[in-house]
C-alpha cells in the first residue's frame, strides 16, 4: 500500500504567491492525494477577511485535509485578542485549534498546536509544546494498528533546522522529538522556517524523520515557492519539495529515506 500525502505550510493569505497557490491547487485536485497536511501560518496577520480567504480555499480541496494553527494565526494587530483569545478567529473559520486527527487508509496523523498568542518571553512568535500534548499524542498512536504509519503535524520544527534561515526555538522541543521517537512516530511535518528540509531525530533508532515544507507566500527565505509531496510505501519514504518556477513546479530537493 502507497500512502501519499501533500504537505504545505505558510501560505499567509494576505501575502500568498497567487500564481503558485493556483498551481498548487490544481496538482492537489488532480493528483489524488490521501491527505492534505497545511502546518499553520495561512495568514498574514490573522485578519478576519485573510481567514475567509483561507476557508474559502481549503474549500476547494477534493481531497481530505488537516490543517493546524501558526503563530501568524493569532491576531498580530490586536494584542489584548491575542492574549486571551489567540485562536477564536481561527476556530471560526477553520476549525478546533489544539487538534486536528486523520486515522485511516494505513497511516495516522495527529495535528498539534506548537503556536502560542502569548509566552513569558519577548519573541512570542516562536513555538511551544507541552508534555501534556505530547503525552496525548503518544496515547492517541497507541490506539492505531501498529504497522500504520504515524505521523505529527505541527508549526515550529521541535529541533532547529542546521543552516536555516531563521529558528523555532521550541519550549518542549527537544524533549517532545524524544518521546515521538520512542513511540515510534515516522515523520514529524512543520513549517515555520519557508524552506524544505529532512532529517532525522538523534534519539531512538534514528528513523524518526523531521520535515520541513516551504512557503507559497511571497516571503521567501532562500528557497522558491513550494510544497511538499509524501509517498510512503512498505519501507521507504519519498519527499519531493516542488519548487515554483514562475510557470510551473519542478522538483527543487528530493530526499528518500528508510522507515522502521
Amino acid at each position: 500500500m502507497t500512502v501519499r500525502l501533500a504537505h504545505l505550510s505558510d501560505i499567509h493569505f494576505g501575502g500568498e504567491n497567487a500564481p503558485a497557490l493556483a498551481a498548487a491547487t490544481k496538482m492537489l485536485n488532480a493528483d489524488g492525494f490521501d491527505l492534505v497536511v497545511v502546518t499553520g501560518d495561512l495568514t498574514r496577520y490573522a485578519e478576519v477577511v485573510e481567514f475567509e480567504a483561507a476557508a474559502e480555499w481549503l474549500g476547494q480541496i477534493r481531497a481530505p485535509t488537516l490543517v493546524t494553527p501558526g503563530n501568524h494565526d493569532a491576531p498580530y494587530l490586536a494584542p489584548a485578542e491575542r492574549i486571551f483569545a489567540p485562536f477564536r478567529r481561527y476556530e471560526r473559520a477553520i476549525g478546533p485549534a489544539p487538534a486536528q486527527t486523520h486515522l485511516g487508509g494505513g497511516f495516522a496523523v495527529r495535528g498539534l498546536n506548537t503556536a502560542r498568542g502569548a509566552q513569558p518571553r519577548i519573541n512570542w512568535s516562536k513555538g511551544q509544546i507541552s508534555k501534556r500534548q505530547v503525552e496525548a499524542a503518544v496515547n492517541w498512536f497507541g490506539d492505531a494498528h501498529p504497522a500504520c504509519v504515524r505521523i505529527v503535524a505541527c508549526h515550529h520544527p521541535l529541533t532547529e533546522m542546521i543552516g536555516g534561515p531563521m529558528t523555532a526555538r521550541v519550549w518542549g522541543g527537544l524533549a517532545a522529538a524524544r518521546d515521538f521517537a520512542d513511540a515510534r512516530v515516522d515523520l514529524v511535518l512543520s513549517g515555520h522556517i519557508h524552506a524544505p528540509f529532512v532529517w532525522p531525530y538523534p534519539f531512538a533508532d534514528g528513523r524518526t524523520y523531521a520535515v520541513g515544507a516551504g512557503t507559497l507566500s511571497t516571503r521567501e527565505r532562500g528557497a522558491p515557492a513550494g510544497f511538499n509531496v509524501v509517498e510512503i510505501e512498505g519501507a521507504a519514504i519519498r519527499i519531493a519539495a516542488l519548487g515554483w518556477t514562475g510557470s510551473h513546479f519542478e522538483p527543487y530537493r528530493t530526499w528518500s529515506v528508510d522507515r522502521r
